[in-house]
């Protein structure tokens, strides 16, 4: 593969993956989360935290017993879709 060509394709690849990471996972309920890996982060719309915020559950820290997770209340970022 020729240098030009290489870098248009590690450019379409940095594209996709960022695209990939800005879309963010919204969910009702704690519960809907199955599968949380480390360093995952999903907003929970449950009305658990003050008006403008929303709950923030991430994985943190990998245990025996799998990934342990930490939630915290964050600005909400766009309107309310639900």
């Amino acid at each position: 593969m020729t240098a030009p060509r290489l870098v248009i394709a590690l450019l379409g690849c940095l594209a996709l993956s960022t695209q990939a990471s800005a879309q963010q996972q919204i969910v009702s309920r704690e519960q809907d989360i199955v599968e949380l890996r480390l360093g995952q982060r999903v907003m929970v719309d449950d009305g658990s935290c003050p008006a403008g915020q929303i709950k923030e559950v991430q994985g943190a820290q990998m245990t025996a017993s799998g990934v342990l997770r930490t939630r915290k209340c964050v600005p909400r970022l766009g309107p309310k879709t639900r």
